[in-house]
């Protein structure tokens, strides 16, 4: 660990913590969260109805975030070592940042998400995974 990476990797983490949280109190709050979210009506229906694709979604998004939040502290020494930090670090970059840039080509995939959605997920993408690329270059 460089003091150049402690900082960017200590806030991705903390960024990516923060989002997996947001998408667990998803699950806790309900249909309302996903509205608020922008996760679209017909997600909030979904959940409304009692059905459990929304809540495993939400959950696999939130478990796969909170490992990528752990990669993050590990880099920056918060935590102990993980198998191949800077290269799974250099990974979770590019898919943050692959998110980011991809969203016109992904919204018709999801025309339900607002585009409150789409600009602030793929602001939100682009600056974390610009945080976890200066974080892995810097290590």
């Amino acid at each position: 660990m460089t003091s150049l990476a402690t900082t960017p990797l200590l806030a991705a983490g903390a960024l990516t913590a923060v989002a997996a949280l947001a998408h667990l109190a998803c699950i806790a709050i309900g249909a309302t969260a996903y509205r608020w979210m922008g996760a679209g009506e017909r997600m909030a229906r979904a959940v409304e109805a009692g059905r459990l694709r929304p809540t495993l979604v939400t959950l696999a998004i939130a478990v796969v975030l909170m490992v990528w939040a752990a990669y993050a502290f590990a880099g920056a020494g918060v935590i102990g070592p993980l198998p191949f930090t800077r290269w799974v670090l250099a990974a979770i970059g590019l898919v943050f940042v692959a998110r980011a840039v991809a969203f016109p080509w992904l919204k018709p995939l999801f025309p339900e998400n607002s585009n409150r959605f789409w600009w602030v997920s793929s602001g939100i993408c682009l600056l974390i995974g610009s945080l976890y690329g200066w974080g892995a270059a810097a290590l």
